[in-house]
Parts: structure tokens; sequence; C-alpha cells
């Protein structure tokens, strides 16, 4: 899709069947089923996909393995919901950059979206960079494989150059990795942010 150049309308109106196609919005889990997700987060996070059993996130939420059963069936629907996580955060923050009338605009609104949703959810930063099953699931994924996409087309600026596709990778990479990076742990949500959007802002030439 050929999309316009510059300020203007003519991003915008290059992206307004993608803006138009927004899907409904997802239903959202249930109270129960949020904890479970979370349990499921922090147990991801510190044992890995293949070390956490559905026994695992019924201890971590107080309840009984059959009242996790009752709401997810097995692990792979729970890591289902994890994902889905990322992916309704993703889509938020592109319909809002697509919504913008220039490349460059849109590119700030995504950065500052992802941005966001990686300081929001450090915890899955880890599990969806290091954990094998997560990243095969995901790659498998087709929702999260087209949000993706519409990701690497505002961050590479229409382009498709070695010059562009190379920054988007450094901006992509440098938010999941700093995010969960030892040296940061001790940051608060508000100073971490701020930095890290400076920062990455610099990459993608908006600062």
């Amino acid at each position: 899709m050929q999309v316009g150049s510059g300020p203007g309308l003519g991003y915008a109106a290059g992206m307004a069947s993608a803006v138009l196609a927004r899907p409904p919005a997802p239903i959202a889990p249930s109270a129960a089923q949020g904890r479970i997700i979370e349990a499921g987060l922090d147990l991801f996070a510190e044992h890995g996909i293949a070390g956490t059993s559905l026994q695992m996130i019924a201890d971590a939420i107080g309840v009984t393995k059959a009242a996790v059963y009752h709401q997810y069936r097995t692990k792979d629907a729970i890591v289902l919901a994890v994902a889905e996580v990322v992916v309704r955060g993703l889509e938020v923050a592109v319909y809002a950059a697509e919504a913008q009338r220039s490349r460059t605009q849109a590119r700030e609104v995504l950065l500052a979206g992802m941005v966001d949703l990686a300081v929001a959810r450090r915890r899955m930063a880890s599990i969806l960079q290091r954990d094998p099953i997560m990243l095969r699931f995901l790659e498998e994924h087709e929702p999260f494989r087209r949000v993706l996409e519409r990701v690497n087309r505002i961050l590479m600026g229409g382009g498709g150059e070695p010059r562009a596709r190379v920054r988007a990778a450094l901006i992509a990479s440098a938010i999941a990795g700093t995010v969960s990076h030892p040296l940061v742990l001790a940051l608060d949500d508000k100073t971490l942010r701020a930095q890290l959007l400076g920062q990455v802002r610099k990459l993608a030439g908006t600062a």
C-alpha cells in the first residue's frame, strides 16, 4: 500500500482503509481470568512457560486447580491469553498512530504507545524475548503477526531499504531489552518511561 509522504493529509488518507477496518473491541477477561493471567505472567517470567504448571498458577492465586481449569482448559490457553495482552496493547498504539496526519506524527505516537506498554508490562518483556515457547507461539499467532507488520511499517516510515529496517529493529529491540535489563529494575515507571522515550526518539530521529 502506497502512502503519502511528509506532513498533511497524505498519510491519513493512505491509512484510511486500515483505520476503517478496525475490528470490534475484544471481550475483556473476567476478574477471575485476569487473576490467572497476572499469576501466569509472574510465574512464566520466573520459571519459564515450560516450568510453570496449572497447579502452580492455582497455588499463586489461592484457588484449586479445578478453578483454574474452569477458566482455561489448558496451559496453552493461558499462554494465548497472556499473548493477547500484548496484541491488544499494540493494536491500541497502532490505531492511534495510523490516525495521525503524517508519518513523523505516526511514528511519534507509536513510540509513546510502545514505551507505555513495555514499561507497564516489564515482566512480559523477558517472556517475549527469551521464552522459546512464547516465541514459537507468537510466530504462529496470526493476529500478532498482522499487528507486528503494521508496527514495522510505521517504524520504517513506509520504506523498506536496509537503513529503515535496521533502525526499526534497533528501536524495537531497545524498548523491549531496556525495560527488563538489570540496570533499570530499580527505576520507577515514570523515570524509566521518560528516559526510554527520550532515547528511542533519538534513534527514530523525532527528538
